[in-house]
């Protein structure tokens, strides 16, 4: 595959939620890509049998900081996220051996 689907996996208390109770997994995956192509992306690096995949594209918002030079405006960029259903009794191990 020319472009990196899957970029990084999203682990927060309400994915990890997901992870023990649906055997949910969710990601950060490419703006441009689609279910197909992380379905096929997800089977190929970690070996499982992917039921459904569901995407969001989570809009980009605008942050305010203060600071001792005063206010400094930014924004975070907007992502695209995919949650991942397994097949009964799967699992992803995030992180090997470590």
């Amino acid at each position: 595959m020319s472009k990196n689907i899957l970029i990084k996996p999203l682990i927060t208390e309400k994915t990890e939620q997901l992870t023990t109770k649906r055997s949910q997994y969710t990601f950060v995956v490419d703006k441009k890509s689609n279910k197909i192509e992380i379905k096929n992306a997800v089977e190929k690096m970690y070996s499982v049998n992917v039921e459904s995949v569901n995407t969001a594209i989570m809009p980009t918002k605008y942050r305010t900081r203060n600071t001792k030079a005063g206010l400094i405006k930014g924004r975070v960029s907007g992502v695209k996220k995919a949650v991942i259903t397994l097949a009964d009794g799967e699992q992803i191990d995030y992180f090997g051996e470590v």
